[in-house]
């Protein structure tokens, strides 16, 4: 009976993209107590996206984010990238720019509707001699305070003194599923933590939203297995979840190690 078994749960793990490479895995399993999950490409997207965004008033926020995308649009850059995307998802209507000019650690202008119109963070504001409006201030220090990317929009009005009209906030976007996921280890009496790189206001606004137990934050990669041996230590059973390279060492030191690939297939063993 018991091949039987083996074989039947590690082929339904199989149809659920579960691939599991030593079925002791199964059987340990059930003894987890703390789940650690790595941040990026685990709990987040590895995407950065537009996670909140404020306009000043008396501004109409589909014509300011259309002006930025329309500025954005042949920027290479990953924040101009999210900017972009956003718009697409928000179905809005396609400007056009003309004399696209990348700023170097500053952002990009170009001229839109015959006006100048810029796009870039505080270094931006600086250059210009701008600073942040009092309608944008608290959507800002928001954004500092969780680590997030504050992209500013500047708009010339027919002559007037440029002034600041959006802010776009821009950080790697939570993976839709990662809160149930918390809340269904939560409901099993399953401790969660966070172990990654990443600096401590950043990771501590993902674990606030997704709920997350504990938060091992600013840990170089080749010292994420001691953090696992060190709750160990505390006799707990722990379930490590991340990268199946970057994340090797812990996932091998860890009573279970979970990799998930590049494409969202899993591995357990």
């Amino acid at each position: 009976a018991i091949p039987l078994v083996g074989a039947i749960s590690t082929t339904l793990g199989a149809r659920s993209g579960l691939l599991v490479r030593h079925r002791r895995g199964l059987e340990e399993a059930r003894l987890i107590d703390t789940v650690v999950f790595d941040k990026t490409g685990t709990l987040t997207l590895a995407e950065h996206r537009v996670v909140a965004e404020a306009y000043a008033e008396g501004v109409e926020p589909a014509s300011a984010l259309a002006l930025a995308t329309a500025v954005e649009t042949d920027s290479e850059h990953p924040i101009a990238r999210a900017i972009v995307a956003h718009a697409a998802e928000s179905g809005l209507t396609h400007l056009r720019a003309h004399g696209f000019e990348a700023l170097p650690g500053q952002g990009v202008r170009a001229q839109v509707d015959g006006r100048p119109v810029e796009v870039g963070g505080p270094a931006l504001l600086d250059s210009l001699g701008l600073e942040v409006p009092s309608a944008l201030a608290d959507a800002a220090t928001q954004a500092a305070s969780a680590g997030r990317s504050a992209v500013f929009l500047v708009e010339d009005a027919g002559g007037a003194a440029p002034r600041v009209t959006a802010l776009f906030a821009v950080a790697d976007a939570v993976r839709p599923e990662s809160r149930e996921a918390i809340d269904r280890l939560h409901a099993m009496g399953v401790s969660t933590a966070m172990l990654t790189g990443d600096a401590e206001p950043v990771a501590r606004a993902v674990a606030a939203e997704l709920g997350i137990d504990r938060v091992l934050a600013e840990v170089l990669p080749a010292d994420k297995a001691h953090q696992i041996e060190a709750l160990q230590a505390e006799g707990r059973r722990v379930a490590m979840v991340g990268d199946g390279v970057n994340d090797a060492p812990a996932l091998a030191t860890a009573d279970v190690g979970i990799a998930i690939g590049a494409v969202g297939r899993q591995e357990a063993r």
